[in-house]
């Protein structure tokens, strides 16, 4: 690794860092909380604090604690829609399979 390099990975790490050193606005009964809600209520709160934030007049600390219940509810949304595509994929991947094997020996036995 060039000095550059290394100067630049190290910089990028200490980034990573401060911000993993943040104080978070939002307790751990709320992290949890988000991250049972069902997909259409994330996406519904997410658009509300979406649009407290864009509305403005919020003072620093609470447009940190939108911007963190923003994070934290596209985050589960996104999961979420992770979750159905990964079955989607799987059901397509089975049906792929057994369209294979149809009316072929294999699929009496």
């Amino acid at each position: 690794m060039t000095g550059k390099a290394a100067k630049e990975a190290h910089e990028g790490a200490a980034a990573s860092e401060a911000v993993n050193d943040v104080q978070t606005h939002l307790s751990d009964k709320e992290r949890e909380a988000i991250a049972k809600l069902p997909y259409e209520q994330a996406r519904d709160q997410l658009i509300q604090a979406v649009q407290a934030l864009e509305a403005g007049g919020l003072d620093l600390d609470a447009s940190m604690r939108q911007w963190e219940i923003g994070e934290a509810l596209a985050k589960r949304a996104q999961d979420l829609l992770n979750q159905v595509r990964n079955k989607l994929d799987e059901a397509q991947a089975q049906q792929a399979s057994a369209g294979e094997s149809a009316g072929t020996q294999s699929n009496l036995e």
